[in-house]
């Protein structure tokens, strides 16, 4: 914009300023993605994403507050509102994934790449239009270039308000010994009594998985289960160890990073477009997609007139599976922490691709294409290989998905939990008959267990 460009001209004259202004909200994403892991444990997922809203509105208006010749609080806002971004990145699909059923969570998980996608495409518009503001020329005014940062920061004050009338985790509530309420939220999202079978039986697989992995933790690495008895902001810190601790943790991990490294590198960089994502991954499978995803971007990109379907490719495809994904292949005890991970992967090669693709572009021209489509080509064979399917396991059978190899101490260890917890004596109770869930009550259907 003309006037952004009189009143800021150390930022817009220099390459280096440039890429910074540009990178700097991907940094910001960074440090909020890896302190969301901390900060949805300590505070819960509800009070993390109210924090996040606080950094978005501030980032947002300080941004509005940059005046000519001083670009400081440009550069501030932006990270600031990073910082935000990252620390929704962080727990929002970890939300969506703890209060879905797991036959809706694709669905819902993936509306979180659905409203960045409509937001994205609001945001072009919003600035299209502002351009205007005065005209085009030297008699624009400022709020052609403030008038997108004011809009910016109009949802996340509706969220930040929103937030009081959304439920807590009933998972994080179990891990915070607040069975009751975690009870009362599980059957008011299920719309189904407390009482029911159904109802009792997924809040004691999370009272079972709780226990276990809080046992298995402290008998792995007792000198942190005895700093965490001293210091919890610490010991969530340390935590992140505990992603490490066996191969099966080992291996999610390297599953979340890998899946957001070849999403941000298949060229799209923070997706532009969504076609349909949640109803094509549900009826097909997560795996499935993700690989005919890397065959049909092979194939794209070598005209313009392909561009959008290159776009709405990736947004049915990588874009809502990628965080769907990542938030549900965690098992309790390092849930917030692998999530965190999953987003900070997610965010580093954003950075990167934000300030090494321009040179590229300028270097390599054409080639930089043909680079992306070496690494498309490598996650075909990656995602068929390597990626085990998720689709419709619940978020306590993670474990199966990916063949973890539990020893025989740690499984006699979850057993003991689950008959601990009741858990043995409800699934023997409903193994004697299917269970009828009402017709107006979620998973319409007989369940049998």
């Amino acid at each position: 914009m003309t006037r952004f460009m009189e009143n800021f001209p150390s930022v817009v004259n220099s390459s280096t300023a440039t890429g910074w202004l540009t990178s700097i909200l991907q940094l910001g994403g960074v440090v909020g993605s890896l302190s969301a892991g901390v900060l949805g444990e300590l505070y819960s997922r509800k009070y993390t994403m109210f924090v996040a809203c606080c950094w978005v509105i501030l980032g947002s208006y300080l941004y509005v507050g940059a005046t000519e010749g001083n670009p400081s609080l440009l550069y501030a806002g932006r990270f600031f509102t990073g910082l935000g971004v990252g620390l929704f990145s962080g727990v929002g699909p970890l939300y969506n994934a703890e209060l879905a059923a797991p036959e809706m969570r694709g669905l819902l998980v993936s509306f979180y790449q659905f409203a960045t996608i409509l937001g994205i495409m609001i945001s072009f518009w919003v600035g299209y239009g502002s351009n205007y503001i005065g005209g085009t020329g030297e008699t624009q005014s400022d709020m052609a270039w403030r008038l997108p940062s004011i809009v910016q920061g109009i949802p996340a004050v509706f969220l930040a308000c929103g937030i009081w009338f959304m439920p807590f985790s009933p998972r994080w509530l179990v891990k915070q010994d607040r069975d009751e309420e975690a009870l009362t939220t599980l059957a008011w999202i299920r719309k189904l009594p407390q009482d029911h079978e159904l109802v009792q039986m997924e809040f004691l697989e999370m009272k079972a998985e709780a226990l276990f992995e809080k046992r298995a933790f402290a008998k792995a690495t007792p000198w942190l289960a005895e700093r965490e008895n001293k210091n919890v902001f610490m010991s969530q810190i340390a935590q992140y160890a505990n992603c490490f601790r066996t191969m099966g943790n080992f291996k999610r991990v390297c599953t979340a990073w890998l899946v957001m490294f070849f999403q941000q590198w298949s060229g799209v960089d923070a997706s532009r477009s969504s076609f349909s994502p949640s109803p094509l991954e549900n009826l097909l499978t997560r795996r499935t997609v993700i690989y005919y995803a890397s065959n049909v971007f092979t194939s794209l990109g070598l005209t313009s007139a392909l561009i959008w379907l290159y776009i709405a490719g990736f947004g049915a495809t990588w874009g809502p599976c990628s965080w769907t994904l990542v938030s549900e292949i965690f098992p309790l005890s390092i849930r917030a922490k692998g999530a965190s991970i999953g987003a900070f992967s997610n965010w580093i090669n954003n950075f990167a691709i934000a300030f090494f693709v321009p040179p590229m572009l300028e270097a390599w021209a054409w080639g930089t294409y043909i680079f992306f489509a070496v690494f498309l080509g490598v996650g075909i064979v990656w995602v068929w290989f390597f990626l085990p399917e998720t689709k419709n396991a619940s978020l306590e059978e993670m474990d199966r998905v990916f063949k973890s190899n539990t020893g025989e101490q740690d499984a006699e260890m979850l057993r003991e939990a689950q008959r601990e917890v009741g858990l043995t004596a409800c699934i023997e109770r409903l193994s004697k008959g299917p269970v009828p869930v009402e017709k107006d009550s979620y998973g319409s259907h007989l369940e049998q267990v």
